[in-house]
């Protein structure tokens, strides 16, 4: 695993370097500014100023090899939280403090962390080796203690390598004590594409996207670095007609697990680089689903949660409407759907009154022609057949900037301070996904650094020249999509668009920003915000 050699080398310098060391030895190279420490006292002033109920909900997540039941007599070998994906949830209030002990019980030498995705919290608990802390060596552990302070739907998973498409994650929710929506029932509904241990490992998926197209001959003419929807007609491969375990080649390459001819007018063109064999609704294959049960006329609040490493879905509940109420956490003016697009990192919370019948939950691989399915089972009825493709799935679909953000959590009127323009680079030519043009480097965070103040009004300008959609993510912040869209942390930029959004800077610390298709990040699609000091 090439990334976390590479993170090992570095942290075996630092010897045992504390997190404040970490950003010190990271802050200092000549015309640097210096910048908030992670671990300093502008973060835990900060800290001190969250609300607090006093109440300490304490875990331990061991992340060790499993052998996962995907369902269908279907077994994958891979690594769990505490033996099962999605790892067991985690439920609190705002205001609670979690203290998360990390047992890493990883094979070798494998190093690992945990990232709270979506949540503000202080700097040095965020999880991203080595900017905020030390990597969690195999049979060491560490213990993650942060304030809770904005209620939503979040989940957890590690900022190490491309440890996110195995089967380390779990749902966080943070439960709002006043909660004003009115419903009977809630159900968590994670998403995942699944590869691990089936076809091959994240690792060996990065190590053939690597090798990148080259001059490869993909359909006619030489590659000129454009994703371009990998069109393999004239290879007889489109679609999903290329078999997830064959493997054939074209100038020395590999082809077992790149996919070719995912296409969406959705998502602007291409829709993603893996093929994957599984797609899952709460770790269940579609040939053997899990089956929410319910009664007629019950309101029910679904989660979505899209942890997948290179898949974005198109969720529908048949013969139902949904009413999106939040994404990423965050209220939204509420708006009924047929269906919903969740890229990678995206959170919508919808709320459903329930018909009587049995009816399918699909979650459309949004270009791949495939699916995830539940069953949701209120009464009399056959179950659906795992391809069953319900006709919501093609009916009303709101991208994100067409929802407003809800009146108590838009953001106030007010002179931006700092513009960052973020160029979207790179293609599957020589797989060189980058940000300004500049492949991140963990061994130095601020060779690709974005600078901020405490109190600032940001706006950072998303500039994707690129072939492919991107959801880039911020950590530490909710940014506001334009005047009056939703506040969200994780946002799809589409191909050869610009997207703005806004943020205050109130969050002291050092900031990842970057993809969260896992591959596309791991390359080199990353930046550091980072609090000038």
């Amino acid at each position: 695993m090439k990334s976390v050699n590479r993170r090992s080398v570095l942290l075996a310098g630092l010897g045992v370097a504390g997190a404040g060391a970490l950003a010190a030895c990271n802050s200092t190279p000549s015309g640097t500014p210096a910048l908030t420490s992670p671990s300093g006292p502008a973060v835990a002033a900060a800290e001190k100023k969250r609300p607090s109920t006093g109440k300490v909900r304490k875990v331990t997540l061991t992340a060790a090899p499993a052998m996962l039941d995907l369902g269908g007599g279907i077994s994958a070998k891979t690594w769990a939280f505490g033996g099962q994906a999605p790892g067991k949830e985690i439920r609190l209030s705002v205001g609670d403090t979690l203290a998360a002990e990390l047992s890493n019980q990883l094979p070798g030498k494998t190093t690992t962390s945990i990232h709270w995705h979506g949540l503000a919290l202080r700097s040095d608990m965020d999880g991203v080796p080595p900017v905020t802390q030390k990597a969690v060596r195999s049979g060491s552990n560490f213990t993650y203690r942060f304030l809770t302070d904005a209620p939503g739907t979040y989940f957890f998973h590690p900022h190490v390598g491309v440890q996110l498409d195995r089967g380390l994650y779990a749902p966080l929710i943070v439960e709002d004590p006043k909660e004003p929506l009115s419903y009977d029932e809630e159900w968590v509904v994670v998403l995942d594409d699944w590869v691990d241990g089936v076809t091959g490992t994240p690792d060996e998926v990065l190590a053939e996207l690597r090798q990148g197209m080259g001059g490869m001959d993909m359909s006619g003419s030489s590659s000129s670095g454009s994703h371009g929807g990998h069109d393999m007609d004239d290879m007889g491969m489109s679609g999903d007609s290329a078999s997830p375990s064959a493997s054939s080649s074209s100038g020395g390459m590999s082809m077992k697990f790149m996919m070719m001819g995912a296409e969406s007018e959705l998502l602007g063109g291409d829709a993603g680089d893996v093929k994957y064999p599984y797609h899952l609704i709460n770790g269940r294959i579609p040939a053997d689903p899990e089956v929410y049960r319910s009664k007629p006329g019950k309101r029910v609040r679904l989660r979505i949660i899209n942890v997948g490493g290179d898949t974005a879905y198109r969720v529908a509940l048949g013969g139902h409407n949904l009413t999106i109420t939040h994404t990423d956490g965050f209220p939204v003016e509420h708006q009924q759907v047929d269906a919903l697009l969740i890229g990678m990192g995206e959170r919508y919370d919808v709320l459903v009154t329930l018909d009587d019948g049995t009816f399918p939950l699909v979650a459309l691989a949004e270009g791949k022609n495939a699916t995830g399915l539940a069953v949701v089972r209120t009464g009399a009825g056959s179950a659906p057949k795992a391809t069953v493709r319900p006709k919501e799935l093609n009916g009303t679909i709101l991208t994100a900037s067409q929802l407003r953000a809800a009146d108590d959590v838009r953001l106030g009127s007010k002179k931006v301070d700092r513009v960052h323009r973020i160029e979207l680079t790179g293609g599957m030519a020589k797989y060189d996904w980058a940000i300004n043009g500049k492949r991140f480097d963990m061994n130095n965070p601020v060779g690709n650094l974005l600078t901020i103040e405490h109190g600032q009004r940001i706006r950072l300008d998303f500039v994707n020249t690129t072939e492919m959609w991107h959801p880039m993510h911020l950590h530490g912040h909710t940014y506001q999509l334009g005047s009056s869209a939703p506040r969200k942390d994780t946002a799809i930029v589409l191909p050869k668009k610009k997207l703005s959004v806004i943020f205050d800077a109130d969050n002291p610390g050092q900031w990842m920003l970057h993809c969260h298709n896992a591959y596309h990040g791991e390359v080199g699609m990353m930046a550091l915000v980072a609090y000038q000091a």
